[in-house]
């Protein structure tokens, strides 16, 4: 029977506050009183996805939220300089708990990608496309130049990494086809890529595109073709059981429904709920539903994991594979 994979997660918006502002998104709020995640609801966040055995924490948070005014003030305040100085100390809180990190943080340097990896299994950042489209007019963050750039330092920093598509934001099938193939370069040169998601866009009321259709089922599915065409074999082709009916997807080269708690809601789209864990086994009928960690596999060994973090990720890994 063939393998359906999750990774049990618990998801911690640690702002919403962003740089970038991009024409689909309702993520982003302005710098105000409560835009920071308090320490206490990320630590019995933490505590409540341990008691439910999930192995990722999905730290997440606006990109560059220090560029926003009067943001620092609120993150020195809770005793930090940035958001990552935040997230590495609740990334060691999760790794006490037995809960390996994983961040998706935007753009960051070579620099602080080197600072992240001690304490995090995993790292991600969705290339979106390659295209220059209006939607990411106001997102300097968004130069696929720049998102290819962050990839490949993590590549060289042998960092396991997570990237993506997101469909129906403004590119052609073409788009598509150079993205996929970008993403197939950057692993055959260093081995990094573990998975790619194949997300569509969902519109948002009170966004620039409210009434945008997003990608239709007939777009996800030639996505998925071309993903499962193009990127090598050892490359994970991932679908968010809560975005689409990944029921109808599952035969098109589809390996992993990404990560779904049973904690948190998905913030990034909290008008789609997660589904239950048990409902994995209806979407995914005729296939082994099977967790993994953020973390496939074939990463978990000393060339690809920090010595902080080995010992951790061996005890899971023997656990789950």
């Amino acid at each position: 029977m063939p393998v359906i994979t999750f990774s049990r997660n618990v998801f911690l918006p640690l702002t919403n506050v962003c740089a970038n502002t991009c024409g689909y998104c309702s993520f982003k709020s302005p710098v105000a009183e409560g835009c920071v995640m308090p320490k206490e609801e990320v630590v019995s966040t933490l505590e409540r996805g341990a008691a439910f055995s999930c192995t990722e924490a999905l730290f997440t948070f606006g990109e560059r939220p220090e560029r926003e005014a009067g943001f620092t003030a609120y993150i020195n305040r809770m005793g930090y300089p940035d958001i990552l100085s935040y997230c590495k100390d609740m990334s060691r809180y999760a790794i006490s708990l037995g809960i390996l990190p994983h961040t998706n943080a935007g753009i960051l340097t070579y620099e602080e990608l080197e600072d992240l990896r001690p304490v995090n299994a995993s790292m991600g950042l969705m290339l979106e496309t390659t295209a220059e489209i209006p939607a990411h007019a106001h997102s300097p963050g968004k130069d696929p130049s720049v998102r290819i750039e962050m990839m490949e330092n993590a590549g060289k920093l042998k960092i396991p990494f997570t990237t993506g598509l997101l469909l129906g934001i403004g590119e052609t099938r073409d788009d598509r086809i150079e993205s996929l193939e970008v993403i197939r370069d950057l692993h055959k040169k260093f081995g990094h890529i573990q998975e790619v998601i194949v997300q569509n866009f969902c519109p948002k009321e009170g966004t620039d595109m409210a009434s945008f259709q997003g990608a239709s089922t007939e777009v996800i599915a030639d996505t998925l073709r071309l993903s499962k065409e193009i990127l090598p074999a050892d490359v994970s082709i991932q679908i968010p059981p809560n975005l689409a009916d990944a029921s109808l997807l599952l035969d098109l080269g589809v390996t992993d429904l990404g990560g779904v708690s049973p904690v948190t809601i998905d913030y990034i789209n909290p008008e789609h709920p997660w589904p239950a864990l048990d409902a994995l086994k209806d979407i995914a009928r005729g296939y082994e539903v099977r967790e993994r960690l953020c973390i496939y596999e074939k990463y978990c060994t000393p060339a690809w994991v920090a010595p902080e973090l080995f010992g951790l990720v061996s005890e899971l890994a023997k656990k789950v594979y």
